[in-house]
């Protein structure tokens, strides 16, 4: 005769604990339904009542909506890294700042150099991870993972940039300021550089040195010295100096980390150096990132959202998500689900008045035309 061991218990008789249950078990998960042809806000709508990472999506999607429509209106700042532009994501990012969803972009020097690269009329081009390296070395084509671009092309911009740096006046520069006058004569209005030039938003690259952007420089500086006259250099911590000034003077922030890295720890510490004009800004309010880093590694690219508040980084009550989904995926839903909500609409754009590296002035503008957003190529505006 077989016995089976009765369970403990058949049903739970305390009256606290059936109730417990019941509202930790109140919410069931949703099946997504695609066979209705969804839309994407809709589609991240679904998301929020499913599981595992598409949850997480449609919260991010849910935080950055609300931190756009928040009265208050927090001064958004953009972290980016990763291989953005090689991941075809440059239209997205470009419309991020057209559209007023960020107000302040720190990003790593490749990205903003890959950007103007494109601005100059050049090509990534789709390849494959298994190609032989060493036949690309030989044509003079580099590989990002999946993706060429034509190291000949590279070298062009890498002195080009050289020779536009020997133009402007030496001395220091904030990566903001150098920045800006790179982004002057851009005129491709899918560019990131050239849309934050045309809107005032400020772009930070705090380890510019670090991109093919500091090759340029590093030419510049080389001339320099062998023509025994001053060179223009740029001073990162300006770049502290400044950012700070923008956190202390907003009502409020929140924070956007595209991957992690330098931009991320970049924009956090901004939140920690408010303490140097007599400042405690309580944190972000609303954060949110999407990496494919892990926080078990220790890392700050992986460090979860929530462990930033004991830094006091993020507000201890802030709203914040973190999707783990790499951001050729996450990030075009996520921007393309706040873009058909118009989440935007009634965001006013930011003014900044800088004299030097002091920000004279952070102020409040009206808000954005259709014209201004689609730029100088659309038909729709007439603009052609």
């Amino acid at each position: 005769m077989i016995i089976v061991n009765e369970l403990p218990f058949t049903s739970l008789s305390d009256t606290a604990l059936k109730k417990q249950k019941a509202e930790i078990l109140s919410q069931p998960v949703v099946d997504i339904d695609v066979s209705k042809g969804n839309t994407l806000a809709k589609l991240l709508d679904g998301f929020q009542e499913m599981s595992i990472q598409a949850r997480n999506l449609g919260d991010c999607a849910d935080v950055f909506e609300r931190m756009l429509k928040d009265p208050e209106r927090p001064t958004i700042l953009l972290g980016l890294a990763g291989p953005l532009i090689a991941a075809g994501l440059r239209k997205v990012i470009r419309d991020m700042i057209a559209y007023g969803l960020v107000d302040v972009v720190v990003s790593t020097g490749a990205i903003l150099y890959q950007d103007l690269y494109r601005a100059r009329g050049f090509h990534h081009y789709r390849g494959t991870p298994d190609a032989d390296d060493r036949v690309l070395r030989d044509l003079l084509i580099d590989r990002i993972y999946d993706t060429y671009v034509d190291e000949e092309q590279f070298i062009n911009l890498d002195r080009e940039i050289g020779q536009f740096s020997d133009a402007l006046p030496p001395g220091e520069y904030s990566s903001r300021a150098f920045l800006r006058e790179l982004s002057r004569s851009i005129v491709d209005s899918n560019s990131i550089l050239g849309e934050a030039y045309r809107q005032g938003v400020p772009v930070f690259s705090p380890a510019l040195n670090d991109s093919s952007i500091g090759i340029g420089l590093t030419e510049h500086h080389h001339r320099a010295r062998q023509e025994g006259r001053k060179s223009i250099v740029i001073n990162s911590i300006q770049d502290n100096y400044e950012l700070t000034q923008i956190v202390v003077q907003s009502k409020s922030t929140a924070a956007i980390y595209v991957a992690g890295g330098v931009p991320k720890n970049f924009i956090n510490d901004s939140i920690v150096m408010a303490y140097i004009f007599g400042c405690n800004t309580g944190g972000h309010r609303y954060a949110i990132q999407m990496t494919t880093d892990a926080p078990h590694w220790g890392g700050l690219s992986g460090s979860t959202l929530s462990e930033a508040k004991s830094w006091g980084k993020i507000n201890k009550k802030a709203d914040h998500q973190m999707v783990f989904v790499e951001p050729s995926v996450s990030l075009p839903l996520i921007v393309g689900s706040v873009l058909e909500k118009k989440a935007y609409e009634k965001r006013t754009r930011m003014l900044f008045e800088w004299a030097g590296d002091k920000l004279e002035k952070l102020a409040y503008g009206g808000i954005r035309t259709e014209a201004e957003i689609c730029g100088a190529n659309c038909s729709n505006c007439k603009k052609v």
